[in-house]
């Protein structure tokens, strides 16, 4: 419904004349969205660290001892940038002159990444934060900033803070292959700077399904199945 709804805003999102042609639905190879730091993605800092300051790397370690009940995602909430491209489940990109529409299976998420040149809406607390784009030759390079604490970075409790800015490298590098690269900063939580690098592989014949929710008697939020009966 979600993505059937988008179609008819933007009008199929017909392609007008852009550097790359990044339109499909996608998917992550490799493990990143276990864990950062031990999936071998990122390449700066050197060591594939992340470079937390010494009590955000304790409050790291405090939300892994507690993923299986604290991870936002597991509670149904949105997944942010840049996890939601990191997750193991499709996201189909469509774009036009005016901007490239991303949309996630996961909670039904979408994100509007702005050609236009406008500026950010400043002070507003998105867990999906707030995207403008433009093109470098034939890579997509997104602006992301305008973001929630409430999101992690992956499912091992790697987080930040509302001053989190990213910006976003998408390069068609074949038939079926994008080169997604991510830059971090956040200085309240990193003491530098830091990128990550990974594929996204094409899914062609796939399609997005619904990814629902169930609240439970307690009020706990959980994912089900979208085939369960």
């Amino acid at each position: 419904m979600a993505t059937l709804l988008l179609w008819i805003v933007l009008g199929a999102a017909v392609l007008e004349a852009q550097p790359s042609d990044l339109r499909g639905l996608w998917e992550a190879e490799g493990k990143a969205y276990v864990n950062l730091e031990t999936a071998g993605v990122i390449f700066d800092p050197p060591n594939g660290r992340i470079p937390y300051r010494p009590e955000a790397r304790a409050q790291a370690a405090e939300n892994f001892a507690r993923r299986a009940s604290a991870d936002p995602d597991a509670r149904c909430f949105q997944p942010g940038v840049p996890r939601a491209a990191l997750m193991p489940y499709p996201f189909q990109i469509l774009q036009n002159s005016r901007a490239v529409y991303i949309v996630y299976e996961r909670v039904h998420s979408y994100r509007i990444l702005y050609l236009d040149g406008k500026p950010h809406n400043e002070g507003l607390a998105y867990a999906m934060g707030d995207s403008r784009a433009h093109w470098e030759g034939s890579t997509l390079v997104a602006d992301v900033s305008s973001f929630s604490d409430s999101t992690w970075l992956d499912a091992a409790g790697h987080h930040h803070s509302d001053q989190l800015h990213v910006i976003e490298r998408y390069t068609r590098t074949g038939p079926g292959t994008i080169a997604y690269e991510a830059a971090i900063e956040d200085p309240p939580v990193f003491t530098m700077p830091w990128k990550f690098r990974l594929t996204l592989r094409r899914r062609a014949g796939a399609e997005l399904v619904e990814d629902e929710c169930d609240v439970d008697s307690s009020g706990g939020r959980h994912h089900v199945t979208p085939f369960k009966e």
